[in-house]
């Protein structure tokens, strides 16, 4: 791994580029799942079939907990992007948490959320 304390400002820029492309795609996902969950798009087509209601009543439910559980995942990914960006505001982005070297560009240009470098996440 580099030497380097921290990435410079120049660098952080392409990843700040990266986590502020995800997250406005993140934050358009959750959106979306969150409609599903509340059901704002619906058209008010759920009674005009009785006789298939009872069917469908089992595979609602547990496609609304399946959503609901999406939604969780979705907020916390939200958030860890978001927090992504105060480590780049506070210099701490790219930093392993646990071991103090600096994550490879490699792993934080796929995970840009990353706390932890490649070594690190394997001792886990």
């Amino acid at each position: 791994m580099s030497e380097k304390a921290k990435y410079q400002p120049e660098e952080l820029v392409e990843f700040k580029k990266i986590i502020d492309d995800k997250l406005a795609q993140a934050k358009e996902d959750l959106q979306l799942l969150m409609d599903q969950v509340s059901q704002k798009d619906d058209h008010g087509t759920d009674d005009t079939a009785p006789s298939f209601k009872l069917l469908d009543d089992g595979s609602e439910v547990l496609s609304r907990d399946e959503i609901s559980q999406l939604v969780g995942r979705q907020q916390k990914y939200v958030q860890n992007l978001e927090n992504a960006l105060v480590r780049i505001k506070n210099g701490t982005y790219g930093v392993c948490r646990v071991t103090g070297n600096l994550i490879s560009k490699e792993r934080l240009r796929v995970v840009p959320h990353a706390t932890l470098s490649i070594e690190a996440k394997n001792a886990q």
